[in-house]
């Protein structure tokens, strides 16, 4: 284990908290299965809810974050170890990093099982946002995040897995306007689904 966090590159954790984010007063609402819609910023935890932005507020959040700009999304519903060091290698690729989260709807549609995600989206979205890797943290409710890849226009997007970035309709808004997409190999070894099978075969 010593050797994995060795290989982790050195970074200064300042870049994502910009100079210009101001940071919130107060959290109003914070109670539990809040959906994003609903939250309203503020700051018991300035750190993290500045994090959070909403799509429509996306375009004027990301003018304060330095460039190029790393776009990634997943359900990040059971965060693990594989998660966390795909997120740290993903923002080593560029300047800041915005995390696009399924919204708990678009994360049922993937077939992953009819108690799937277990963590609302709220709650998926808070824990991504405290990990140092993450710059912004906003999410989707299609299938796909292509049309806020289109609203973004990222520098880089990285997905993680053996997919084929050739045959996806990311891939081709991306080059679109001269960005690169490419693929992160997974953590061997991790699996959100592996580990609730484990935990639910031990009960």
């Amino acid at each position: 284990m010593k050797d994995d966090y060795a290989k982790l590159p050195v970074r200064r954790l300042s870049v994502c908290q910009h100079k210009h984010l101001r940071r919130p007063d107060s959290i109003q609402h914070m109670p539990e299965n809040t959906s994003f819609p609903s939250f309203a910023s503020g700051a018991g935890v300035p750190g993290l809810t500045q994090k959070l932005c909403r799509p429509v507020d996306l375009l004027t959040r990301l003018t304060h974050l330095p460039r190029p700009l790393v776009f990634t999304n997943g359900v990040f519903d059971v965060l693990h170890r594989g998660h966390v060091m795909y997120l740290e290698q993903a923002r080593t690729l560029g300047a800041s990093l915005l995390v696009a989260l399924n919204t708990d709807q678009s994360a049922r549609r993937l077939g992953k099982g009819p108690d799937r995600p277990l963590n609302n989206e709220m709650d998926r979205a808070c824990v991504v946002a405290a990990l140092a890797s993450s710059c912004c943290v906003t999410w989707f409710d299609e299938d796909t995040p292509l049309e806020l890849i289109k609203l973004v226009r990222p520098d880089i997007l990285v997905k993680g897995g053996d997919y084929d970035m050739d045959k996806l309709a990311e891939t081709a808004a991306m080059r679109s306007w001269g960005g690169q997409a490419l693929a992160l190999p997974f953590v061997t070894g991790y699996s959100t689904t592996a580990l609730v099978r484990r935990i639910r075969n031990s009960s």
